[in-house]
């Protein structure tokens, strides 16, 4: 008997039969079972709030039972309704936590069905769906995401409000064993009370109603319990960089940090990095509402791209996260949609100036030079240096300052921020500051002659990127056009070739938008984009940006799905600060003092890092 060779044809072919036959996709069942458990979840709520069947031909169990078995079921039929509720989003991200719950809860569902409305319908819907989720558990296999205790305080509001309403409902749906006319307020204190135990105001024929008194009895118990877990329960922390992981990454943008202007925002400490399997390349990435967001082009060998890629994409899948790309150049958006089959689309422009071409002379810089010649003839001088060479005083007092000229509560930045002035690990930075001695006799201000200040982080060896800018309410206008143009006119001293600054969101569409001959879409576009700059510095970039004549790099954004678009967008918002959201003190989590493991991530390298971000 001979074997079969590789790749030589099997002449026996499995049968397929009929797509109907084959059942759903794996792919589908997550989502398939997820709305299956919201229908199964609304139907114990309707179970357990309104009075049971009193005709049905199951009826006759009822009388068969001890007296408090029927209010027991109706409470538990409530509870399980309300977590399957809250298990489905868990149910269609695969996790696997979510589908244990499940499989535990269903039973119990069935049972108080049963039970309380004597009907068997309900019970057979959630056995049936319980076998669906045994016969498929290898799809439910993705890893818990990293805890956040704004879940906690999120869960007690909405779930409390829910609890609320479900009670009142209760109350109001026995309308025949209610002695009186309650008011609205009776009923109000009454669903209060028994949420936390205690029985109401209202009085009942049969002397206590133990449905309504067990249902809220166990309403509260679970806004209470569920509450108390998501605030304590063990971490899953979220990946940050390790001493090795910088250390490696700093490898990469040492040989290939020319390549990219936001390379060297890799290095920030709230980033966890994923490495190719030959270590000559990365992604770094972090995980917001459920988004593994990567910034930039991956870092190092772009022939290892590919594999630093597909580990990214396999961590992805292990914890179901929503992979996204924002920011990166025109060759990552090629090489990530090559590799993986998502799509791009532009996000907008990165402003990059070339020292060797860039003058004040000419008409198309006469508001800059106008600008900077006045603000000089007040007074104020500049100074260029790199951080190495600032005395420990002196960057102290830049970084104090800085903070307290920040306009809002957070840092803002993600993509082009690394959130941290710092000489030892960033000693090839470049901050320019504004100088204007006090007048004669006047008090020096907390800063002394300080009065603004930009921050710039290395680009290759021979470029800089704009981080952060920073000025004194109190200063003339015309700091930040003052600051570049000075970081410009030294950067040959300091060997510095090309500056990138700040990044002009959908800036080509604003430009086509306002030329003669513009559609009407792009117009409408256009005014959206205006409307929107009130709030978000979307068109004042863009004007700022293009006074100094850079050329323009097109940046990308990089999805899955197109439905993914709203959630990664709102991910993007909150992780540059937009949206940012801060729970009270006594629920924000404690950074450790050292690195702790992180055992959800699957890999060796992904700890999270003892320092937050800076400033």
């Amino acid at each position: 008997m001979s074997d079969r060779l590789d790749g030589e044809k099997s002449e026996t072919v499995a049968w397929r039969g009929p797509r109907w036959l084959r059942g759903p996709r794996p792919a589908s069942v997550p989502p398939l079972i997820g709305s299956a458990g919201v229908l199964v979840g609304l139907l114990d709520i309707v179970s357990g709030v309104f009075p049971r069947f009193r005709h049905s031909r199951m009826h006759a169990l009822a009388e068969v039972l001890p007296g408090a078995v029927s209010p027991l079921a109706a409470a538990a039929s409530l509870v399980v309704g309300i977590l399957l509720l809250l298990l489905a989003h868990g149910l269609k991200r695969r996790k696997r936590r979510a589908w244990t719950a499940a499989v535990a809860l269903l039973p119990v569902g069935a049972v108080a069905q049963l039970v309380y409305r004597h009907s068997a319908f309900g019970a057979v819907l959630s056995l049936l769906l319980l076998g669906f989720l045994v016969w498929h558990r290898k799809e439910f296999a993705a890893l818990p995401d990293p805890r956040s205790r704004w879940k906690a305080l999120a869960n007690a509001v909405v779930l409390g409000g829910a609890s609320f309403g479900i009670g009142l409902v209760i109350v109001s749906s026995h309308p025949a064993r209610i002695v009186g006319s309650p008011t609205l307020w009776e009923r109000v204190q009454h669903v209060l009370w028994g949420l936390c135990g205690f029985e109401g105001p209202i009085a009942y024929t049969h002397g206590v109603d133990y449905t309504v008194g067990y249902s809220l009895g166990a309403l509260g118990l679970l806004t209470a319990a569920t509450t108390a877990y998501l605030a304590f329960r063990p971490e899953h922390p979220a990946a940050r960089l390790t001493e090795d992981d910088e250390r490696r990454l700093r490898e990469l943008l040492e040989r290939h940090g020319g390549r990219d202007s936001l390379g060297y925002f890799a290095l920030r400490r709230d980033k966890g990095a994923v490495f190719s399997p030959t270590g000559k390349a990365a992604v770094c990435y972090r995980v917001i509402s459920g988004v593994m967001l990567a910034s930039g082009d991956p870092i190092g060998d772009v022939e290892a791209w590919p594999g630093a890629i597909e580990r990214f994409m396999e961590v992805a899948r292990a914890h179901s996260w929503t992979p996204a790309v924002t920011g990166c150049s025109e060759t990552g958006g090629q090489v990530w949609t090559r590799e993986t089959g998502m799509d791009a689309l532009e996000l907008g422009d990165e402003a990059i100036v070339d020292v060797a071409g860039f003058t004040l002379s000419g008409r198309s810089m006469r508001n800059v030079r106008q600008m900077v010649k006045r603000i000089e003839r007040n007074g104020y001088e500049t100074r260029v240096r790199r951080v190495r060479d600032l005395e420990p005083e002196e960057l102290a007092r830049i970084q104090r300052a800085a903070d307290a000229w920040r306009d809002t509560d957070t840092e803002r930045g993600f993509s082009m921020a690394l959130g941290r002035i710092d000489a030892d690990a960033d000693g090839d930075a470049v901050i320019a500051t504004a100088h204007q001695a006090p007048e004669e006799g006047a008090e020096p201000g907390p800063f002394g002659d300080l009065k603004a200040m930009q921050h710039y982080v290395p680009w290759g060896r021979d470029g800089i990127s704009l981080e952060l800018m920073r000025r004194d309410r109190s200063a003339d206008p015309g700091m930040n056009e003052l600051l570049i143009v000075a970081a410009l006119q030294a950067a040959p001293e300091l060997k510095i070739a090309r500056v990138s600054l700040n990044f002009a969101v959908f800036r080509s569409s604003l430009e086509r938008g306002e030329k003669l001959g513009a559609g009407p879409v792009i117009r409408v576009w256009r005014g959206m984009l205006i409307f929107l700059s009130r709030w978000y510095q979307i068109e004042s970039l863009y004007k700022f940006n293009d006074k100094f004549q850079p050329h323009w790099e097109p940046r990308f954004v990089v999805f899955r799905n197109s439905r993914d678009i709203p959630r990664i967008g709102l991910a993007a918002l909150q992780a540059e600060g937009y949206l940012e959201l801060r729970l009270p003190r006594a629920l924000r989590r404690r950074t450790p003092a050292e690195p702790l493991p992180c055992a959800h991530v699957p890999t060796p390298r992904s700890v999270p890092g003892a320092v937050e971000r800076a400033a």
